[in-house]
């Protein structure tokens, strides 16, 4: 796993720290690893969803999910 170091505004520091507190999460790590899984999968749910405006393909479904995630790396 890899270390980042963020720099936040006071006010979302202590939004973060609520979260913790309140026991939604363990630590700031795991509320912005959820966050990012979020975004995420949106990204995702998005680029299916213009697939299927998109008309009918030759590529298989794995073959879109595939390349969808590597657009999102």
């Amino acid at each position: 796993m890899t270390t980042l170091e963020i720099s936040i505004p006071d006010d979302q520091q202590e939004w973060v720290a609520a979260q913790v507190a309140a026991g939604r999460y363990a630590n700031a790590s795991d509320y912005i690893r959820e966050l990012l899984r979020r975004d995420q999968q949106g990204q995702l749910q998005l680029a299916l969803i213009d697939g299927e405006r998109g008309g009918v393909s030759e590529r298989s479904a794995s073959d879109v999910a595939r390349q969808a995630r590597q657009r999102l790396r």
